[in-house]
């Protein structure tokens, strides 16, 4: 999945749609990510085929749940104190520098 998108140099995060999003927390043992995966895309599977809004409000939470597992999502993942630039544009976060030194290909591909 994060061979199509920009990785931020520490792992952080990746660029798609011209924003940053999370990435997983990378020291998830492998079984636990492929569980939360599988979680995740059942989870959006159940929002799609949602029959109404209840249905759909309990679906969401499975993917808050999953997300939260993987680490995409609640308190970060990291631990050296560097805030949460989720949803940024990388060229009003700290990676603005190395967004700008990407090929205008990858920006693109990011949507930046």
């Amino acid at each position: 999945m994060t061979d199509r998108y920009p990785r931020t140099p520490d792992g952080r995060y990746f660029v798609a749609r011209g924003r940053l999003w999370r990435s997983s927390d990378p020291r998830l043992p492998e079984a636990e990510r492929e569980a939360a995966v599988h979680d995740l895309m059942d989870a959006r599977r159940a929002v799609r085929d949602a029959a109404d809004d209840e249905a759909r409000r309990a679906a969401r939470r499975r993917v808050d749940a999953a997300k939260r597992a993987l680490g995409e999502r609640g308190p970060v993942w990291w631990a050296d104190g560097a805030r949460d630039w989720t949803r940024f544009a990388p060229k009003n976060t700290p990676y603005a520098e190395w967004f700008s030194g990407l090929a205008a290909a990858e920006r693109e591909a990011a949507g930046g």
